[in-house]
């Protein structure tokens, strides 16, 4: 295990523990961009944390995280891609759905991947090359071959109320083809549970950096095909991505290019 990953692994457990300790206190919530855009003194406090360790650690890499945005760009080539706390709508609201997502990039590749769910005590991550792992278990994604077998996860962009790209009409082609299509509202987990077999599929649009960072490593070493919804390479961004089983990916872009949910199960 490299000392990037040990330290994202150690980073992401106390940023973790620190959410679940303060999940029944009372909340300080501010909006951002829309309404539905909201951040915590949680999430604030998480991100202070990973950024201290962070530089205490390796003080040239460089940092990009959601709240702070862009912190430094660094000298090293590491770049620690950070969501200190993906799923804030659920932690404000008090419900046990979020976790913390820690991607680092050598580079501009991939390279680790961490994503903590403090409520299961679930640690998930990876190393490029070195396969996928859910605490100490060694994790592959499922071997569904048919939409209508599968289960499916997804979300909505904070837009969603002004843009017409808003993925309702994605969502409801899907629930017409797949077995069941679930809205968990946390990106990171969603791509956790399609590395581990739990989802077969993910999709969403208007996604940032940080949502994707780790998640798109562990589902690739997991053995998941990751693309965005014309079958490229998935988008550093975020923006408009798919990761599913192998033998899902082309009835999943034919989905999202015809915006039909005609055609066989």
């Amino acid at each position: 295990m490299s000392d990037l990953l040990e330290l994202a692994r150690s980073l992401a457990l106390r940023a973790g523990r620190l959410q679940k300790a303060r999940l029944d206190e009372p909340r300080q919530i501010e909006t951002k961009s829309t309404a539905i855009d909201l951040v915590t003194d949680v999430d604030k406090a998480s991100e202070a944390l990973i950024i201290e360790g962070i530089e205490r650690s390796r003080p040239h890499d460089g940092i990009l995280s959601e709240e702070a945005g862009y912190c430094r760009e660094g000298t090293s080539g590491a770049r620690w891609v950070i969501d200190p706390l993906d799923g804030t709508v659920n932690y404000a609201h008090g419900v046990p759905h979020f976790c913390v997502s820690i991607g680092v990039e050598l580079g501009g590749v991939r390279e680790v991947g961490v994503i903590y769910n403090p409520n299961l005590d679930e640690l998930f991550w990876a190393e490029r090359g070195q396969g996928a792992y859910l605490n100490d278990r060694r994790i592959q994604v499922s071997k569904t071959a048919s939409l209508g077998q599968a289960l499916l996860a997804t979300g909505f962009a904070y837009n969603v109320h002004s843009s017409q790209a808003n993925n309702l009409d994605h969502f409801v082609h899907f629930m017409l083809r797949a077995r069941a299509v679930r809205r968990f509202g946390s990106a990171a987990l969603d791509m956790a549970y399609v590395a581990c077999g739990r989802f077969d599929a993910f999709w969403e649009q208007h996604l940032h950096a940080w949502d994707v960072a780790a998640g798109l490593l562990l589902c690739e070493e997991a053995g998941a095909v990751t693309s965005d919804f014309k079958g490229g390479p998935p988008p550093n961004s975020g923006h408009d991505t798919v990761a599913c089983t192998p033998l899902l990916h082309a009835q999943m872009l034919e989905v999202l290019a015809s915006g039909s949910s005609a055609g066989p199960r």
